[in-house]
């Protein structure tokens, strides 16, 4: 599946348009607190758990999208866009969220 954050795809023809397609995942409370516990891993004021477990989500995030792109009959996702957001009391969890087009290519 051809993923993309662009509205066009150079030398390919959109033939179809399947709508919009989302993905989100979710890190809860217990991930932050657990990568506080291991701050330890900070180098140079980043934290190579934390980058992980934001990268996990993200990649969750757009496996869901690129399954509902396929279920509507799509072969690319175009214009896709990433957000990241916090959610819940004091902000205690944080979203990812993935959406974008559904296409079908030639």
């Amino acid at each position: 599946m051809l993923v993309t954050t662009t509205a066009t795809l150079q030398d390919r023809t959109i033939t179809d348009y399947k709508g919009v397609v989302t993905g989100e995942a979710i890190l809860g409370a217990n991930i932050f607190k657990d990568l506080f516990a291991g701050i330890r891993d900070i180098v140079g004021g980043r934290s190579a758990a934390y980058e992980e477990e934001l990268r996990r989500a993200k990649d969750m995030a757009l496996a869901e999208m690129v399954q509902q792109a396929r279920d509507a009959g799509a072969n690319a996702v175009i214009g896709v866009d990433l957000d990241y957001e916090t959610v819940g009391q004091g902000g205690s969890m944080l979203m990812v969220a993935a959406a974008g087009t559904a296409v079908v290519v030639e």
